[in-house]
């Protein structure tokens, strides 16, 4: 019996194999809650699947299923590298400055690259990535930390951003 993680690797012209199919399962399962996730979590999330998993064969996987089209790499500023499942739409990212919490915002305006820019000539515009920064409830309302300001509270925690925030 052929599952969609498998079907999805074979549409994409992959070979399924184990730890491809385990870190793509690991993206999916995160998508639901929104989650982007760093290498180390992807990595214990698939161990979990396969039993033995080498840090550097999730790093492989990542990079097939992202030059694949059925994953989606990030890196803001700052921040550890984060995949996620949701691709094949023009969405953008909020990040918190403390916790490093990262959330999905729509397209800002209109369709895909959903911003004008002044294009040097020669060049198509298909895609816009666009990160905003910011702070989420948690890391708002935290009490600041010896040497910190309320602008800059301490990255020790991990926060859920409000997904309404406008």
């Amino acid at each position: 019996m052929t599952t969609p993680v498998q079907q999805r690797l074979r549409a994409a012209g992959l070979r399924v194999t184990a730890p491809r199919e385990a870190v793509l399962q690991v993206l999916e399962n995160g998508q639901g809650g929104g989650e982007h996730l760093p290498v180390a979590t992807i990595a214990e999330r698939a161990r979990r699947a396969l039993g033995s998993l080498s840090t550097q064969a999730v790093y492989d996987c990542l990079e097939v299923l992202t030059a694949a089209g059925l994953a989606r790499r990030i890196e803001p500023a700052g921040h550890p590298a984060r995949y996620e499942a949701r691709v094949g739409d023009n969405h953008h990212h909020l990040v918190c400055r403390s916790c490093g919490e990262t959330a999905d915002v729509d397209c800002v305006v209109g369709p895909a690259p959903c911003l004008s820019v002044a294009v040097p000539a020669g060049f198509v515009v298909d895609e816009a990535e666009v990160t905003f920064w910011g702070h989420c409830s948690s890391c708002r309302s935290a009490p600041p930390a010896p040497g910190t300001t309320p602008d800059h509270p301490p990255a020790t925690h991990t926060a859920s951003i409000e997904r309404n925030a406008s």
